[in-house]
């Protein structure tokens, strides 16, 4: 940078570290972390206090989020979505990213939500109740709440025991547990 013939510094030069500090205080750089990509601590430290459960206890996080991910500065706080699926989602919106962190059990959890264990017989002892093509309610939910969808049975069912089942033709197949005639609960969605 050349300075003038009266030697006086520019404009430019005398007001480049306020410029700098002003850029690196701006939200845009706020989650960036060394290298310029989000801070999965300070992520991470957001996830733990939004769930209220240290990592590695039922409740919480599995394990801590992949210190190999690259993600871009968020210029807002990520989103934090609720429990769904055994996993928890944490979003920036206005950039597109969103990852998935798999939450440990609950020991109430593991008991009442077990996944329903498929076995097809070859033979029922007892008539089915439920046809393959035939309408049914799915049922999911526990204490204190229910959700029901229409799906359709994939396969015959007898009481008690395990079938598949389609909400629509696009959606996939879900394995639920025959309660009664038309009737299928399943852990989840």
């Amino acid at each position: 940078m050349r300075t003038p013939p009266d030697g006086s510094i520019g404009f430019m030069a005398r007001k480049a570290p306020a410029f700098l500090l002003l850029l690196l205080a701006s939200p845009a750089h706020a989650g960036a972390g060394a290298g310029g990509f989000e801070d999965l601590d300070r992520l991470e430290a957001r996830l733990v206090g939004a769930l209220d459960v240290e990592i590695g206890q039922p409740g919480g996080p599995i394990t801590h989020i992949d210190r190999r991910l690259k993600l871009q500065p968020c210029p807002v706080p990520a989103v934090i979505d609720p429990p769904a699926l055994g996993a928890i989602a944490l979003r920036c919106e206005p950039l597109g990213w969103r990852i998935r962190v798999p939450l440990m059990r609950t020991p109430a959890q593991t008991s009442a939500a077990a996944p329903a264990i498929y076995t097809p017989s070859a033979q029922p002892a007892t008539p089915p109740v439920i046809r393959r093509g035939d309408p049914v309610q799915l049922i999911a939910g526990s204490d204190g709440f229910s959700v029901t969808s229409e799906a359709v049975a994939q396969e015959d069912g007898q009481l008690g025991g395990a079938i598949r089942v389609k909400a629509d033709p696009r959606s996939p197949v879900v394995i639920g547990k025959v309660v009664d005639a038309g009737r299928v609960r399943v852990s989840t969605f």
